[in-house]
């Protein structure tokens, strides 16, 4: 099976970092970032059999607000 021809990319301001989402469900899966494009953040949460909630020291955000929005 090929999911990577399921993924989405999501581009805006500077178009430097690359927000990738499934074309099918529409979830966030991971993006590679603007800030240090050597580095990409994955959505551990699309993974089968991980719940982040249960990561220990693992801080986890609501999807609706930013650390930086505080």
């Amino acid at each position: 099976m090929n999911y990577a021809a399921d993924l989405n990319l999501y581009q805006f301001n500077t178009k430097t970092a690359r927000h990738y989402f499934c074309s099918k469900c529409g979830i966030y899966t991971h993006h590679q970032r603007r800030s240090n494009p050597d580095q990409y953040d994955i959505n551990v949460a699309c993974l089968k059999n991980i719940n982040p909630l249960k990561i220990e020291n693992t801080p986890t955000y609501d999807g609706a607000s930013h650390p930086a929005d505080q």
